[in-house]
């Protein structure tokens, strides 16, 4: 299978050298000082799971140079999803499906609005991996899992086909039966996970030793659901009950990539997570005082450091 790996980060470099060793025809998009390192020494995977290099690996800053793929997996932040789905129209062929591996629930609907619908699926990345440096993929704990699906749940051929693909190299990966109910799953949980770590500046457990901030996750997450629900989401009536359960069974020393971002003086994720539960509570008249809370204190380091 022709694959293009859409943003070597963390994501997006660990998969794809996954999918590379399994044998996969992976081409990976990459700029500046990591992509120069994988041209010139390939692409090495620090991992709990095992370290390994993909070396050479095909790398490029301009995605016109690969030409027509079977799928893209499209690991770009979020505020590059735009420009990077503009460029992926240069590996479209009349099948292509570009699944979408962001945070947040928005990166389809954006993608299709310049690639066409029918070029795009939904997929989930549940990982925790960073460059660790220019080159180097560090896989942080021993956890890593893919889902993906097409928007309608259709067992399609090109469907089918990566996931043989990903379980082939070696990758756990699934279908789910409804994949936007997976993928507002995720949602609940990333926005309380990173609203309540990146405001107190704290990790999860810290977040969980107070009464209060276990009411007020709970809370968050309520809020959430109950936006996925107006919209029409089949969303468990206990999903925010689980998802509390769930980020309790962490380490207490886990925290968020908008977390680290926020440490780092980095641009965060915060519009498209607790900002966009806010913008969809008020358009479907759902209260979110939580989220506006979050919003609220997390605004001033959206852009990162001054």
């Amino acid at each position: 299978m022709k694959i293009a790996i859409m943003g070597t980060g963390g994501v997006g470099g660990y998969f794809g050298a996954m999918l590379a060793r399994g044998g996969h025809d992976v081409s990976f998009i990459a700029r500046g000082a990591h992509g120069d390192a994988i041209r010139q020494h390939g692409l090495r995977i620090d991992s709990p799971l095992g370290d390994f290099r993909i070396e050479p690996a095909r790398v490029t800053d301009d995605p016109a140079t690969i030409g027509p793929v079977d799928i893209v997996m499209m690991t770009v932040k979020l505020w590059d999803i735009e420009a990077a789905a503009t460029a992926c129209l240069a590996l479209l062929h009349s099948n292509t499906l570009i699944l979408p591996f962001q945070n947040g629930i928005t990166a389809s609907e954006t993608i299709a609005a310049i690639t066409g619908a029918g070029h795009v699926g939904t997929g989930i990345a549940k990982v925790q991996a960073v460059i660790a440096k220019p080159g180097v993929i560090g896989h942080l704990g021993t956890f890593a899992a893919l889902e993906f699906g097409e928007t309608d749940n259709r067992r399609t051929e090109r469907i089918n086909g990566f996931l043989s693909a990903c379980v082939e190299s070696g990758i756990k990966a699934a279908i789910p039966a409804d994949v936007t109910v997976a993928s507002w799953q995720k949602f609940i949980f990333l926005v309380s996970m990173s609203g309540f770590t990146a405001a107190a500046r704290s990790p999860i457990g810290e977040i969980f030793d107070t009464v209060e901030g276990t009411r007020a996750f709970r809370a968050c997450a309520d809020e959430v659901a109950a936006v996925g629900r107006a919209r029409g989401i089949n969303l468990a009536p206990d999903i925010a009950e689980e998802i509390t359960a769930f980020a309790k069974t962490h380490d207490r020393s886990t925290k968020t990539s908008q977390l680290a971002d926020l440490e780092h003086g980095s641009r965060l994720e915060l519009p498209w997570l607790s900002a966009t539960v806010c913008r969809l509570g008020r358009d479907m008249g759902i209260r979110t005082p939580v989220n506006d809370t979050l919003t609220a204190l997390l605004s001033p380091f959206a852009m990162g450091a001054k």
